[in-house]
């Protein structure tokens, strides 16, 4: 059963932007995540919409991808009396604004730069309308995520950590760091809750939550047996996100992605093979196999 608590409404966005969840309480009225640079006008619509005049007093970050926190310097601006919470693993890449450190300049992505007043660390607890939430250290994805739970209506809020169907990209393996095993431990850290109800970070929410961690695990044990299928899903889900960002790009601009990008190139060179120009035309027909972009004569073009 999807019911949700009366202070809660969810912001299923597409997939350029992660969902939002709005919270309105007696008291305080909170955000999680908040989509992406170029949705912003759309994500203000909805939270001044639902808020009905009140302002939002909380935005609450799951991790500090674009698609999660591109929408943070517009809220700001809108609600200048908002209170902005990181985790606190991104605070010092925040306070200093260092695109090396956060992912922005190497995944070639936008996001406004904002500021933060709290930070949210593996075992905090949080009121969101007026309930009380647990953030939960959920690394695999990105080292620093987090996860919310409320026990009480055993609601998880899982960010990219746990889809429908799967979960977001391994990004630290591409840089040759560890993401399988914390990967696996945050998805045994899901099955020793007792969860009724998900809300993904991307996709609608689900209540099928065995069926869930069961693919969950299957994919990331096809991912391990052979890395190259991780960089491999990875430039595929990067050049898919800046399609849907650009609609049309030319070839040789995604030529261009995999010799100097530094996420996509840097997956060629480490795992992938093969000359840029090659890449980028494998890349390219694997997005039109699936039906995921076509080709307009030198244009490879978004197909949704």
């Amino acid at each position: 059963m999807t019911t949700l608590p009366a202070s809660m409404t969810v912001f299923e966005r597409g997939w350029l932007s992660a969902n939002n969840i709005l919270f309105v309480g007696a008291t305080q009225t909170a955000l999680v995540d908040s989509g992406y640079l170029t949705h912003a006008p759309q994500t203000l619509a909805l939270v001044e919409h639902a808020l009905r005049g009140r302002p939002l007093d909380l935005l609450v970050n799951t991790h500090l991808h674009s698609d999660h926190c591109g929408g943070n310097a517009a809220l700001q601006a809108r609600y200048p009396g908002c209170v902005t919470a990181i985790p606190v693993g991104e605070a010092q890449a925040v306070a200093t604004w260092n695109e090396d450190a956060l992912s922005y300049k190497a995944t070639g992505q936008q996001c406004a730069r904002f500021t933060f007043q709290r930070t949210v660390a593996p075992g905090d607890s949080l009121v969101l309308g007026d309930l009380h939430w647990q953030a939960l250290g959920a690394p695999g994805h990105d080292p620093r995520s987090l996860v919310l739970y409320n026990a009480d209506h055993r609601i998880l809020l899982s960010a990219d950590a746990l889809w429908e169907n799967g979960f977001g990209v391994i990004f630290p393996e591409l840089d040759g760091d560890s993401g399988f095993a914390e990967a696996g431990d945050t998805l045994d850290m899901i099955a020793g809750l007792d969860v009724r109800l998900v809300i993904p970070g991307h996709g609608a929410p689900f209540t099928d939550v065995a069926g869930a961690l069961a693919r969950a695990r299957s994919r990331l044990d096809y991912l391990q047996a052979d890395p190259r299928r991780n960089a491999d899903n990875a430039v595929k889900v990067m050049l898919k996100f800046l399609l849907l960002e650009r609609q049309a790009m030319p070839m040789t601009d995604v030529v261009a992605l995999f010799e100097s990008n530094q996420v996509m190139a840097g997956a060629r060179r480490r795992f992938l093979g093969g000359e840029a120009v090659e890449q980028a035309e494998r890349t390219a027909a694997a997005l039109v196999r699936a039906g995921a972009a076509r080709r307009d004569g030198a244009q490879l073009v978004n197909a949704d």
